[in-house]
């Protein structure tokens, strides 16, 4: 798909000549001036016109962390498949790009870590190894690819340099050692200074134990190492002592131990305890279990309980916040539960006593970040804003009422703080605008971008248009939220809409650029370019998704125990066909892994209401993938659930499928297995539906390559304009 442009610019796009070329640039730059961003241009009244390159082109921000000691702060930016890692010095106001990828490559980068004193960054770069041990290689490069442990100066004098294959690089307070897991097993490198010829010594396992360790971080005289040993069944806690080469194991017991962290003074260290894993148990991970909080003596290894889930309020609380335990500088405990409805942030005491809901409220709580005084926790969440995010803080005192404040407000997306000295920062984004880097002074109401300080060239700030939020009720009565993106057209004419739901299930599409990723931010992206087009477009929230409270989450029958959710689509494709500016002959549906099996779903049960779809690596057939993909297919589906399961299928009502659709996916899915795809078109083309694929070779399931993003919605554009475009439209005055 290359650039659409009409009107005066396109015709003159068929001069020759110097001369041509000066007006373009005059012309360019006028549109420049007067619409206060990028150059596009607009076709008379009709939609302003951009390509899918376009709105693909803003920088993504993720990955930030800071080192509030060194004044640092740290991200990736990802633009156009080219990875690069940023650090900005708070003192000096000076960002810096330290590394200087120049390929599409597919290599991710992750796990940012600043040392205390500021001096080097430690990343990973690569993709975790497949069932077959085979890390990811999108590109199909002959000499294969690798997820390494990588180091650099901050000062960007240095390229990266490898460490070892390897990841979860943390390094000690002074700085000069840094610990990675390699093959579930703890090594350690040796730092030498700056002016070193050599940065890294050669590193040496620091310890074997059984089981695949995880979970590592120093004690805070550097001299200890705590981990997690997963060992199937069960889990340890253990601690390593460097002088005097000895384990010491923590309150060691028949449960699945997890997320340990160590007291301010390193003397004891709590853990989230998960009961022990039973004979044929298989994970559900729309399902909870029971957990605890303990703590245990470092000296000694005796452990005891300090709080229990009154039920089983576990699992998504542990698993989504990337720290679900933390013990704050003023003495408290900070965890996650959904034991009173929504995933809030607790405090408690380590000697027992009073559980404090921290984050009160019908909201979800999300990622936090705790200064080094523990005087305030600072927190992302949609409290009084239920379809975006914003961050808030609040007092860890004991005296008086719990009173969250917040930090920032308005129509923008702000996540994962930050705070270094009195500077708070975080990833901020809009309905208009990819989520970069922003900071504000705590307190103040306004905000810099800090990166990027400009929009990238191409991208149509000015012509996208801004989602509403709708608000409807499927046929049980369950509220679905869902935003609505309409074209900027006067036309009078009812026009094709497609219906777009989310993956996951366990995600929330937003009034704005997505934070979880630039999986969802693509699609949101590719949602605004769709109403671009002509599309009236709905991306619904189904249930099953978060951002509604633990019963929306927990939702009854959901999946391939009922698809419940099934209802929220069909009421989302009634919303659309009450509308006078839609055609209600010309709906498509269109999502990525949950949301393309909710996709064929609706394709199988319903190509008398969706004309057409695009299934982008979605699930066909919940049984298979119970006795398939792992034990229970990840939502524990034994042998009483497998007629279930069938029938909350696409592939059990294949006979009523009529509809084209066309399927998307790469073959070293590591979510959705290949063979759903290949299973289900075959039986489509033996019932002669008119069916289309497009297949990337080595790739994942978050494609790891830009240009296979461009080529699937590229595709999805085409195929759309072939099935609901080019149909007749029908009358503005005809019957629904």
């Amino acid at each position: 798909m290359v650039g659409l442009f009409c009107g005066k610019t396109r015709n003159l796009s068929r001069l020759q000549g110097s001369s041509f070329r000066l007006m373009k640039l005059l012309l360019i730059g006028w549109l420049t001036v007067c619409l206060g961003g990028p150059a596009f241009s607009q076709s008379g009244s009709g939609p302003s016109r951009y390509s899918i390159e376009d709105v693909l082109s803003a920088p993504y921000c993720a990955g930030l962390v800071g080192e509030p000691q060194a004044g640092r702060i740290a991200w990736v930016s990802a633009q156009e498949g080219i990875r690069t890692v940023f650090v900005h010095n708070v003192r000096s106001g000076q960002t810096t790009a330290l590394t200087n990828y120049q390929t599409d490559d597919g290599q991710d980068i992750s796990d940012l870590h600043i040392s205390a004193d500021g001096r080097w960054l430690a990343f990973v770069r690569g993709g975790a190894k497949n069932s077959e041990g085979v890390s990811p290689n999108p590109t199909s490069s002959p000499a294969g690819a690798e997820q390494a442990v990588y180091l650099l100066p901050t000062d960007g004098s240095r390229a990266p340099v490898r460490v070892s294959p390897g990841n979860q690089p943390v390094f000690s307070p002074t700085g000069k050692r840094l610990l990675f897991v390699q093959g579930g097993q703890v090594y350690l490198a040796e730092i030498p200074g700056l002016s070193a010829d050599k940065p890294v010594n050669a590193p040496v396992r620091l310890f074997t134990a059984r089981g695949s360790q995880s979970d590592v971080t120093w004690s805070p005289d550097g001299g200890r190492v705590l981990f997690s040993s997963v060992r199937g069944y069960h889990n340890f806690i253990g601690v390593y002592d460097l002088s005097r080469k000895v384990i010491t194991w923590l309150a060691p017991g028949v449960d699945r131990d997890q997320s340990p962290v160590w007291s301010p003074d390193g003397s004891q260290v709590a853990f989230i305890r998960v009961p022990g894993k039973k004979h044929g148990e298989m994970e559900n991970v729309q399902g909870g279990h029971r957990f605890a909080i303990w703590v245990a003596d470092v000296a000694t290894g005796e452990g005891r309980t300090l709080w229990q889930s009154p039920a089983d309020d576990g699992g998504f609380a542990q698993d989504y916040p990337a720290e679900p335990l933390r013990w704050t500088a003023s003495n408290k405990l900070l965890f996650f539960s959904e034991h009173e409805g929504w995933m809030h942030l607790y405090a408690l005491s380590p000697t027992g006593g009073k559980l404090t809901d921290m984050t009160p409220g019908a909201a979800e709580a999300e990622e936090t970040a705790v200064p080094a005084d523990g005087r305030y926790v600072y927190y992302s969440t949609n409290l009084n804003d239920i379809d975006r995010r914003h961050i808030w803080r609040v007092a860890l005192t004991d005296a008086g009422p719990v009173t969250p404040e917040p930090l920032t407000t308005g129509t923008g997306i702000e996540t994962d703080p930050v705070v270094v000295g009195d500077q708070l920062f975080y990833r901020s984004a809009s309905w208009n605008r990819s989520t970069g880097i922003a900071k504000r002074r705590v307190g103040d109401s306004s905000q810099t971008l800090l990166f990027p300080a400009e929009p990238a060239p191409r991208f149509p700030t000015m012509a996208l248009t801004e989602p509403k939020q709708i608000v409807f009720k499927a046929a049980d009565g369950v509220e679905v939220h869902a935003q609505l993106f309409l074209p900027n057209s006067t036309s009078q004419t009812p026009r094709p809409a497609l219906v777009f739901m989310h993956g996951g299930p366990m995600r929330q599409m937003l009034l704005g650029w997505h934070y979880r990723g630039s999986y969802y931010a693509n699609a949101y992206a590719m949602n605004q370019y769709l109403a671009s087009q002509g599309y009236v477009v709905l991306s619904v929230n189904y249930r099953a998704g978060i951002g509604y409270g633990r019963a929306f989450r927990r939702a009854d029958r959901q999946g391939p125990r009922g698809a419940s959710e099934y209802q929220d689509i069909l009421a989302a494709a009634k919303y659309l066909q009450s509308r006078p500016d839609v055609n209600p002959l010309k709906i498509g549906l269109w999502g990525g892994s949950y949301g393309g099996y909710l996709t064929a779903l609706g394709l199988a049960r319903n190509s008398d209401l969706f004309a057409c779809g695009v299934d982008i690596h979605g699930v066909h057939d919940w049984a298979w993938r119970g006795n398939h993909f792992s034990p229970g297919g990840g939502w524990a589906i034994g042998e009483a659930e497998a007629k279930v399961a069938f029938e909350s299928s696409p592939a059990f009502n294949l006979d009523f499928w009529r509809s084209p659709c066309l399927f998307v996916h790469a073959d070293d899915d590591r979510n959705v297995t290949f063979a759903e795809t290949v299973d289900l078109v075959q039986k489509l083309r033996d019932k002669g539906v008119p069916t289309e694929v497009l297949i990337f070779p080595d790739d994942v399931h978050s494609f790891l390559l830009h240009k296979n993003w461009v080529r699937t919605y590229q595709a999805l554009d085409v195929f759309f304009r072939k099935h609901l475009m080019s149909q007749p439209e029908k009358p503005l005055t005809s019957e629904k």
